[in-house]
């Protein structure tokens, strides 16, 4: 079942869990993910990064959006972390639901020029807008972009940017950070600018670079207010892993001799974060 941002998030915000937004840049991944989210009753959100898209090339959301009608999860296609007009333009065309405009490092003023430019292309074509205020950290190890330094959202900017913009998902810096965090580097939430945002507007809140975090402190993030979480290293590690170990030996070359055990390896990680979610059966919230 084809939705978009605001259909798949609805419910997640009403009844306290969160919608796993899980990066896919392959067939396996992607039946993975699928695979994982229907044995486990879950909505998931199939993210693709313009970088990851100019990999697995347009005609991939074809399959996507081929999984998404087959299926009776709600599946909505989102363009990750789209930084160009034309980038967000491009997704629309291929058919994607829901649209991220992440223009977070420049300006706040540009930042919500942009941002409106996006919306209005995207209303016109019924598709549903995430966009970024702060921006995320980077660990250097993750195929997103992202600062050296994590800058916090602004909590005296939510309300004006939501309002002036009229996008439908916002995605908030709160200490996170894209990719796998190396050795002595650990992430530590803002929970307090968390509660501080939620009051301040009514749309579903976003949490990007969700991969090595804590448990609890996803699982509170949840708690107060987070109704979408980001998930890309940890599936691609667990996934690529299993290939490297399985690619030892060198006779093989079949795909069902080589993927199925790292496909399986991903999901385990894909049921645990739909568990931490608390978005495991959340398929009953849905129509």
């Amino acid at each position: 079942m084809l939705v978009d941002i605001r259909a798949i998030l609805g419910p997640a915000k009403e009844n306290g869990f969160a919608v796993p937004a899980f990066n896919v840049s392959s067939s396996m991944l992607l039946r993975g993910v699928i695979e994982g989210c229907e044995e486990k009753g879950s909505p998931v959100i199939i993210a693709i990064h313009p970088d990851e898209l100019s990999f697995v090339l347009n005609s991939f959301a074809a399959s996507v959006l081929a999984e998404a009608n087959r299926t009776r999860l709600p599946v909505c296609l989102h363009l990750d972390h789209g930084t160009t007009y034309a980038q967000v333009v491009n997704a629309i065309r291929c058919g994607f639901t829901s649209v991220m405009i992440d223009s977070s490092t420049a300006t706040f003023e540009e930042n919500i020029r942009l941002t409106k430019k996006v919306v209005e292309v995207a209303r016109a074509a019924n598709v549903t807008i995430e966009a970024e205020l702060g921006t995320i950290g980077a660990t250097g190890n993750g195929g997103e972009a992202g600062t050296d330094g994590i800058v916090y959202t602004n909590p005296a900017d939510v309300e004006v940017f939501v309002a002036k913009t009229g996008i439908d998902a916002l995605a908030v810096a709160i200490g996170t950070a894209h990719g796998l965090y190396p050795k002595g580097k650990k992430p530590a939430l803002r929970l307090d600018l968390l509660q501080e945002i939620r009051k301040l507007v009514d749309i579903p809140l976003v949490l990007h670079g969700g991969s090595d975090n804590p448990d609890w402190e996803i699982r509170e993030a949840i708690k107060l207010g987070i109704s979408k979480v980001n998930i890309s290293s940890d599936i691609k590690a667990a996934f690529y892993r299993k290939c490297r170990e399985v690619l030892k030996d060198e006779t093989l070359r079949e795909p069902n001799a080589i993927y199925p055990p790292c496909i399986a390896a991903m999901k385990e990680v894909v049921y645990q974060k739909i568990d931490l979610f608390g978005a495991a059966g959340a398929v009953k919230y849905y129509k």
